[in-house]
Formats: C-alpha cells, structure tokens, sequence
C-alpha cells in the first residue's frame, strides 16, 4: 500500500536529504541540483576516511558501518568492482527510498558515483522493483541528464527485479544481477568479496548513498552536528496507521518518538501500540511509544527493537496487535522463497495457527506451539527471512498480551476489519 509523501516540518525533523524545491514541482533537474548544493566533488580513497568520522551507518535496515562495507570492497576491487544502488524497497510500509528517487535522484547518484571513484569500480547499477512503474519515468529522465561530454561519469544502468519482500536482500539482489533468480543465496564469500559475477560488490540503499553526497560536500563534523554520539545525523522515517499526516518524514536521531508523531500532526486516537522497522520489526505498546528514542543502539539495547528501515506503523486505539501481526505473518509465509524447511512448513504452520487464534477459534495447545514453533524456526532458515517473520510474530504476543488473551478466551475482538493500519499487500510476482 502506498504511503503518501508529507513535506518535513518539526522540531524534531530536519532538512538535508528533503531539503529543496517542493515535492510538487516533481523531480529536482541536474543543473538546479548543483545550483542549490554545488558540484559533486571527485570521489577517491580519503572519503572512506571521512565516512568513518561521520560515523554513518547504511539505513537499509542492518545499520551497518558504512566505511567498514566501503573498505572492505576497496580491499578486495583490483578494479573490477561493482556499485548497486538498491532502490527495491520491498518493505511494503516503506517510502523513503522511493521519495529520494522520486524527488531528490541526483543526491542518490552523486553519492554512487562517489563510491565507484573511491572504489574503483567499473560498473553502477540501479536495482528498481518493477512495482515502482510510476517512477520510472523520471528516473531515467534524470539519469539522462548525466550523460553527454560535459560529464565524464560511469553510466548508471537500470536493472528491475521481482515485487517480492526478499528481492532486496544482499545476495536475492547478487543472485538476480548474476542472471538468476532473486532469492537469497548461500556463499562461503561477503558480497564485497564476490558479489554480481564473482566481482566485489558494494550494495547501499538510496538514502545512505544520498547522505554521502552531503558528507562529501560538507564533511563529517557538518554531519555530526545532528544525532547523538552513537548514532550521527539524521534518518528518513516513514510513518503510517493512526497518525494524522503519514509519510516521510527526515528525523534527527536521538529524539523521542512523541516529538517526530507531533511532527507528523500527532495520532486521531491513542495508539494502541506501534510496528518499528517494518514487517521484520517489533511491536511496542501504546504506552511506551512517546518516549521511545529513534536511536538504533537505545532501541536495541533497552527495547529489544530496532529501527530497521525507519518505519513506525501506529495502531488506532481499536485495533488488535493480534489481528494484524496474524496478517503480516501470513503474507510473509507467502513470501518465503521456499527454500528450506523454516519457512516452507514453520512459517505456514505458525501462520495456519495464527489464523484460528485471530479468528478466536482456537484449538487446544495452539498458543503453546506457536511459543514452540519459534524458537525452532529462529536461525534455522537458509536465510534470515524466517528469523523477521517469528520476530514480529513474538513481540505481538509479548506487546499484546490482553488482546491475545481476548482471542484465547473466546471475547470479541477489539479489531475490525478496518483498523486504519495498512494491511499486507498481495504476493509479489515471479521471482525474475
């Protein structure tokens, strides 16, 4: 389900990726680009260095050291590297990289052709879900305003995947760019080390990429100016459900979660609780939600949460926890790329049981597999898609208690079918 797109505004939001002419004049053109933040400056091995200070850290999930991923490929290049800018955005709560793309794609190609100069590398390649037809158009308009004598660039090549929730993973994205299918893949070998056709490989979503377009331009202490100590700078958070402006929205990290809601007009009812990180996150009550830091080393270490890709997905007041983890555990069984035991019987299972348990219909022993049940699938699966699933899975039943109770114990549901949440979309297309 599509998010809308808000413009930031707030104390707690800030305004460098989003920054600019308003969304409703379309994509930002090269030359107004360059008018409104200069030149892109060369790329070459002194901005790994810079990166590292920055301490930025990639948003597409695993908030991973982005110097460290940087060095790594710089390590293994001998110049035959390969840069993908992963722009799929499987996550079906996710906007934020589709806003960038969409409005600001030149701060997203500044910063890929920054990493091919400093990298080495040969070839840029842009990974679009073919979901995203509507931005089509634009991208490649703008990719085209890069190309010609007056900019002696790499050129960015367009390659588009299947729909699928699993398409955007590291090695479904090596897998599909090598001419196969995009499921994840087991290798002995880190992408950086042997990625897109045994070649290192550096895969970064949009957002990182257009954080280091500005670090390049203004340096790492200008970033380190937002954020906390551990966590630097800002982020780009989608917010949807029960608040009043959804959509994406630049925050500062550190901030409570209470100040980026007002930012986005607040809530129409008391929040019944909230999914951080997106279908692969956690579910947090309503009641900790206003001070809960937008900080990932703060909600891993006290939450046992984590930010993920910046999603916040509020629950109205009147909506059930049970009922839509219920939904996004089934549509993620149908997701599963069918490759191993975990997912193609755990997650079917577990989604089988949900079903009646949601439906207040169930069997006795149900809920005691279900506890069961995921503590087998967790880290058993060919890759990691089956461990997200069970994790939403598991904070709902600890997030929900009363509601799971109201479903176990034959009361009425306090949801209905329309719970101002977005619910899970179909299954995605063929895995090509």
């Amino acid at each position: 389900m599509p998010v809308a797109v808000s413009e930031p505004a707030g104390p707690a939001v800030g305004h460098r990726l989003l920054s600019g002419p308003p969304f409703t004049a379309g994509y930002e053109r090269i030359d107004d680009h360059e008018r409104r933040l200069g030149p892109r400056p060369p790329g070459n091995a002194e901005l790994i260095g810079r990166l590292e200070r920055s301490g930025l850290s990639g948003r597409g999930g695993a908030w991973f050291p982005t110097s460290r991923k940087w060095a790594a490929v710089r390590q293994a290049s001998q110049g035959r590297a390969v840069v993908v800018i992963n722009g799929s955005e499987g996550e079906p709560l996710s906007s934020k990289d589709r806003t960038l793309l969409l409005y600001r794609p030149h701060l997203v190609f500044d910063g890929a052709l920054l990493a091919a100069e400093a990298l080495g590398a040969t070839d840029v390649i842009l990974y679009l879900s073919r979901a995203q037809r509507g931005a089509d158009r634009p991208i490649e308009q703008a990719i085209a305003e890069r190309v010609g004598p007056a900019r002696p660039e790499l050129p960015i090549r367009i390659v588009k995947t299947a729909h699928r929730y699993i398409a955007g993973e590291a090695t479904a994205l090596v897998n599909r760019l090598s001419g196969g299918p995009s499921k994840p893949r087991f290798s002995l070998y880190r992408t950086a080390e042997r990625g897109v056709d045994d070649r290192p490989t550096l895969v970064q979503n949009a957002e990182t990429l257009a954080h280091v377009a500005m670090i390049a331009r203004y340096g790492s202490d200008w970033f380190r100016k937002l954020g906390t100590q551990g966590a630097p700078g800002s982020t780009l958070m989608t917010l949807c459900g029960n608040v009043r402006r959804p959509g994406v929205y630049e925050v500062n990290l550190g901030v409570p979660l209470g100040k980026v809601l007002q930012a986005a007009g607040g809530t129409f009812t008391p929040p019944a609780g909230a999914l951080i990180g997106g279908y692969f996150g956690s579910w947090v009550p309503g009641a900790a939600l206003a001070g809960l830091p937008v900080e990932p080393n703060l909600l891993r270490d006290q939450y046992h949460a984590a930010l993920g890709c910046g999603i916040v997905a509020v629950l109205p007041q009147d909506g059930c926890g049970i009922v839509e983890s219920t939904r996004i555990l089934s549509y993620l069984a149908a997701e599963s790329a069918a490759q191993c035991g975990p997912c193609v019987n755990g997650l079917n299972a577990l989604a089988e049981t949900m079903e009646r348990v949601s439906a207040s219909q169930p069997k006795p022993g149900d809920i005691e597999n279900v506890v069961r049940w995921i503590g087998m699938v967790r880290n058993r699966g060919a890759c990691h898609h089956p461990d997200g699933a069970v994790g939403q899975l598991a904070s709902a039943l600890e997030a929900f208690r009363d509601h799971l109770s109201d479903h176990l114990y034959g009361r009425r549901c306090r949801g209905t079918e329309s719970q101002g949440f977005p619910s899970p979309p179909l299954p995605g297309d063929r895995w090509r």
